[in-house]
């Protein structure tokens, strides 16, 4: 509803100029490439926020893949409430695929050795769609935002003045309540955390020999996520190492929208 209200403030000066209540359209909104379609109910949902009379027919359900030029939906219904809805809702279906194909990609290269998670480098206020999107693309959910999971990163070890001193006050804090992850930049602080009570270890910007070892060392004590600028490029080697999962930034924070148009008929 925001977004509709940011668009579209005091109406739709094009289309009021052009069109009246009383003139009808159809339309198709067309797959400009093939992908992971995700948002399809946001789309849909968009256009009966704006206007009720709106009729939005899905083809196609959220988590399937298209191809190029299959026609997703059709629209039917007041041409100007279906104008003043299309750019709001082809912008979160835009998004959502895109992030959807983009994890889907390294599902695939993962070849089933690892789980892929996002992170919380989402657009503000679009959390809950990027994050389910990142599901609808086989991916899987890293904590919601600060409050269901402990992770203790640089930051926080460094004001606190040390791993085990920082994670020793989650605990008192908590009361193991909630899990806790810590990050961990080399073998040594590795074997730090792992002398305390911790659910998860990050590994921050290792290479991939050294992520080897790690998982050696851990022996399986806890779960390893291996996290730090991976790309399309290095995700299967980061995949053969051993690790549980991999956090990629980039699933959410650069998304490269999927193509869509709707046309009318």
């Amino acid at each position: 509803k925001k977004a509709l209200q940011e668009d579209n403030q005091n109406g739709d000066l094009t289309g009021l100029s052009i069109f009246n209540d009383n003139d009808f359209c159809t339309a198709e909104l067309i797959a400009k490439q093939d992908g992971i379609i995700a948002g399809l109910q946001v789309f849909k949902k968009t256009f009966k926020v704006l206007d009720p009379k709106v009729k939005v027919k899905l083809l196609f359900a959220d988590g399937q893949s298209c191809n190029n030029r299959d026609v997703i939906a059709e629209i039917s219904g007041p041409v100007l409430s279906v104008l003043a809805a299309e750019r709001v809702a082809l912008n979160l279906l835009q998004r959502m695929s895109g992030i959807a194909t983009l994890t889907h990609e390294f599902v695939k290269r993962c070849h089933q050795r690892c789980q892929i998670l996002d992170t919380r480098k989402t657009a503000p206020n679009l959390r809950v769609l990027d994050k389910w999107a990142v599901l609808l693309g086989g991916g899987v959910n890293h904590r919601i935002g600060l409050y269901d999971m402990a992770l203790i990163k640089e930051n926080h070890i460094k004001a606190a003045g040390g791993i085990k001193a920082a994670i020793d006050k989650v605990l008192a804090y908590d009361r193991h309540q909630h899990k806790i992850e810590v990050e961990v930049t080399n073998l040594d602080e590795l074997k730090q955390a792992l002398a305390c009570d911790v659910d998860r270890i990050m590994l921050d910007n290792m290479d991939n020999a050294t992520m080897r070892e790690a998982v050696k060392i851990t022996n399986g004590r806890v779960s390893l996520e291996a996290s730090g600028n991976v790309s399309l490029a290095t995700i299967e080697g980061i995949a053969q190492t051993g690790v549980d999962y991999v956090s990629i930034g980039a699933l959410t924070h650069s998304v490269q929208a999927m193509d869509y148009s709707l046309l009318i008929k």
